[in-house]
C-alpha cells in the first residue's frame, strides 16, 4: 500500500512538473508572441510616423525651393538690388525651414528604424537630415551668412573691370587678352581680371571665419570638413582620388606646358621661361590658350550667336534628348545688369528646367551651350515618381559630368562637321591639332582643380595665413605657373566660387573623371575602336537612352558610389581619364 501511494505521489509530482513546465513553455510563448505583436505595433507605428513627416516634408519643402529657385532667377537677370534681397530672403527662409531642431531630432530617430521602411523612403530620410544637418544653427548666424555671400554675390555679379579709364564686363576683358601680343597691355588686362579679387577679398575671409564658426557649433573642424561630408564624400577618399589623379598627370602636364609656353614665347617674342600667368588666354589658366597650330573660334566666328543654340538644340534632338522646351524658358544672351556667366537650374524638379548663358559665336559659348544643356536634359529626365527631395542628379559631379561629356563635342571634329558645318578637308588638316588642343584643355584643367581642392581646403584651415602667397605656392605646384615677383593681391578673391558654391570645385574634377568613365561605357555601346576621346556621338540615339535610363532616370536614390558602379560598372577612377591625356 505505501508503494502503491509513494507512486501515485511520484506519478502527480511528474505530472505537475509536466503541467508548469507546459505553463511555463506557453507563459514563454505568451510573451514571445506579445513582444512580437508590439514589435509589429511599433514598426508599424515608425512606418505611418516616416510616411507622414515624409509627406509634410517633401511639399513644405517644393514650396519654398520653388520660391528659392524663381528668386534666383530674376536676381540673376535683372542684377536689381530688390531682386537680390529678395533672392536672399527665399534662401534664408529654405535654410530657417532646415534648422528647425525638433525636426532633424525627429528625422534621427526615425533612421534608427530604417531597415524596416521602404528603401526610397529611407534613402529620402537620409538626404534631408543632411539638409538638415547643415544648418542646425542659430537664426542670426544663418542671417549673417546669407546676407554676407549675398552681399559678396552681389559684388560679382555687377563688377566691372577698370581699363585705361573705361569699365569692361568680365567678357569684354577676355577677348581683349585674347587678341592682345603686348606683354605690358596683356599684364594690364589681366590685373583688370583680378580687380574683384581686391573687392571682395576681406569679406571672403571674413566669410570664412563665418563659416568655420558655424562647423564648430555642429562638431566639424572646419567649414571644409564638414561641406565634404554633408556632400557624401568621405575626406580620404576624395584626398586619394585627387593624389592618383596629381601623379598621374604630372608627366604629361609638364610635357604639354612646355610645348605650350615655347609657343607662346614666339608668339609674344620673349623666352620661354619668361611666359607669365597674363600670357595664357584665362586670368587663372584654367582653360587652354587657342595653340598656334589652331584656333577653334575659326569655325565659329561667321556665326551669329543665334546659330550657336541651333547647332545645340539639333543634336539634342538627333541624340533622342529634345532642348526647346528649355530654350524657351531660358535667357541666352547678354545684356547689362544680368550675371555674366552660365548656369542651369530646374525651377520646381519637374517640367521648369531653365539656362542662363551670355552666348557669343565661339568655341567656348558653343561648348558652354552643349554643357548647360547637358546638365538640363540631367534634370528633365530624373524619374519624377521619386520623392521630392530625391527628384536630382545623383550627384553634383555626376551632373557636371554629364555637362562636361557634352560639352567637350564642340570642339570633336566629327561633331564640328556634322553640325557646325565645318568643312571636312579643313577639320582634317587639323584634326590632329583639334585632338592635341583638347587635350590640353583636360590636363590645364585638371591640375587648376587641384589648386582650387588644396587652396580651399587650406584656407577652411586657417584662414588668418598669408592667402596670397598660399595661392601663388599652389599655382607653383600644380600649374607650374611664375608669381610677379611684386604682387602681393588677394588674386584668389577673384574666383566667384568660393562664395557662390563654396567647397564645390572638387566636384568639377570627379565630374571630368565620370565623363571619361562613361564615354568608355559608350565606346563599348558604340563597338569604338581607339581613343575614346575621338567617340562620335552624331546620330546616336542609343546614347540618348543609355543615358536616360541609366545615368539620368535613378535620380538620388543611391549614394554616389552605388550610382558609379551601378553606371559603369567599377568604383570613380581617375585611370580613364588618364588614358584620354597621355
Amino acid at each position: 500500500m505505501k508503494n502503491v501511494v509513494l507512486a501515485a505521489m511520484i506519478v502527480g509530482l511528474w505530472i505537475a512538473q509536466w503541467d508548469c513546465g507546459k505553463a511555463a513553455e506557453r507563459s514563454g510563448a505568451d510573451r514571445t508572441e506579445a513582444a512580437s505583436r508590439t514589435a509589429e505595433k511599433k514598426e508599424t507605428r515608425m512606418k505611418a510616423e516616416a510616411e507622414a513627416f515624409l509627406e509634410k516634408y517633401q511639399r513644405q519643402f517644393a514650396a519654398l525651393e520653388l520660391k528659392s529657385n524663381l528668386a534666383w532667377w530674376a536676381a540673376a537677370n535683372s542684377g536689381k538690388q530688390e531682386d537680390f534681397d529678395a533672392q536672399a530672403a527665399a534662401q534664408l527662409a529654405l535654410k530657417k525651414f532646415h534648422s528647425d531642431p525638433a525636426a532633424y531630432r525627429q528625422i534621427q530617430r526615425l533612421l534608427k528604424f530604417k531597415d524596416q521602411f521602404e528603401p526610397l523612403e529611407a534613402r529620402a530620410l537620409e538626404v534631408a537630415e543632411l539638409a538638415y544637418k547643415g544648418n542646425q544653427l542659430p537664426e542670426e548666424m544663418l542671417t549673417q551668412m546669407v546676407k554676407l555671400s549675398t552681399e559678396i554675390e552681389q559684388i560679382f555679379k555687377t563688377f566691372r573691370g577698370e581699363l585705361e579709364g573705361k569699365r569692361l564686363s568680365n567678357n569684354d576683358l577676355l577677348e581683349k587678352l585674347r587678341d592682345e601680343n603686348d606683354s605690358p597691355k596683356r599684364k594690364a588686362i589681366w590685373e583688370a581680371l583680378m580687380q574683384p579679387g581686391g573687392a571682395v577679398g576681406a569679406k571672403l575671409v571674413e566669410l570664412a571665419k563665418l563659416r568655420n564658426r558655424a562647423a564648430a557649433k555642429l562638431g566639424y573642424a572646419n567649414y571644409w570638413e564638414m561641406e565634404i561630408r554633408l556632400q557624401e564624400h568621405d575626406p580620404e577618399r576624395l584626398l586619394k582620388i585627387f593624389a592618383e589623379l596629381e601623379r598621374l598627370t604630372d608627366g604629361p602636364f609638364k610635357e604639354m606646358k612646355e610645348k605650350l609656353d615655347t609657343e607662346l614665347a614666339a608668339r609674344f617674342k620673349v623666352q620661354p621661361q619668361q611666359i607669365m600667368p597674363w600670357h595664357y588666354d584665362n586670368q587663372f589658366f584654367q582653360a587652354a590658350p587657342p595653340s598656334a597650330k589652331v584656333d577653334l573660334d575659326e569655325f565659329y566666328e561667321k556665326k551669329q550667336k543665334e546659330d550657336v543654340v541651333t547647332l545645340a538644340e539639333r543634336f539634342y534632338d538627333d541624340v533622342g534628348l529634345p532642348i526647346h522646351e528649355i530654350v524657351a524658358r531660358s535667357d541666352l544672351y547678354e545684356r547689362e545688369g544680368k550675371d555674366q556667366h552660365a548656369f542651369s537650374i530646374s525651377i520646381d524638379r519637374a517640367d521648369d528646367v531653365r539656362t542662363l548663358l551670355n552666348v557669343k559665336p565661339t568655341e567656348e559659348w558653343m561648348d558652354t551651350m552643349l554643357h548647360e544643356e547637358g546638365h538640363a536634359v540631367y534634370d528633365l529626365h530624373v524619374d519624377r515618381s521619386l520623392p521630392y527631395n530625391l527628384r536630382e542628379p545623383a550627384h553634383a559631379f555626376t551632373t557636371e559630368g554629364v555637362a562636361m561629356l557634352f560639352g567637350a563635342l564642340g570642339k570633336n571634329p566629327t561633331w564640328m562637321i556634322g553640325y557646325a558645318g565645318v568643312d571636312p578637308k579643313r577639320v582634317g588638316e587639323l584634326e590632329e591639332a583639334i585632338y592635341e588642343q583638347r587635350r590640353r584643355e583636360q590636363l590645364i584643367f585638371a591640375r587648376w582643380t587641384l589648386v582650387m581642392l588644396h587652396f580651399e581646403k587650406a584656407l577652411y584651415e586657417n584662414p588668418d595665413q598669408d592667402l596670397n602667397k598660399l595661392w601663388w605656392d599652389y599655382k607653383g605646384r600644380f600649374q607650374l605657373l611664375r608669381r610677379a615677383a611684386d604682387r602681393d593681391q588677394p588674386d584668389w578673391a577673384a574666383k566667384p566660387h568660393f562664395t557662390i558654391a563654396p567647397v564645390y570645385y572638387h566636384n568639377y574634377m570627379l565630374g571630368e573623371l565620370f565623363a571619361a568613365q562613361v564615354r568608355h561605357v559608350l565606346a563599348d555601346l558604340a563597338g569604338h575602336q581607339g581613343p575614346t576621346s575621338k567617340l562620335s556621338f552624331n546620330g546616336r540615339k542609343e546614347f540618348g537612352t543609355l543615358l536616360t535610363q541609366r545615368v539620368f532616370k535613378p535620380g538620388k536614390r543611391w549614394p554616389w558610389p552605388v550610382f558609379v558602379k551601378e553606371v559603369t560598372g567599377e568604383e570613380l577612377t581617375p585611370k580613364y581619364f588618364a588614358a584620354e591625356v597621355r
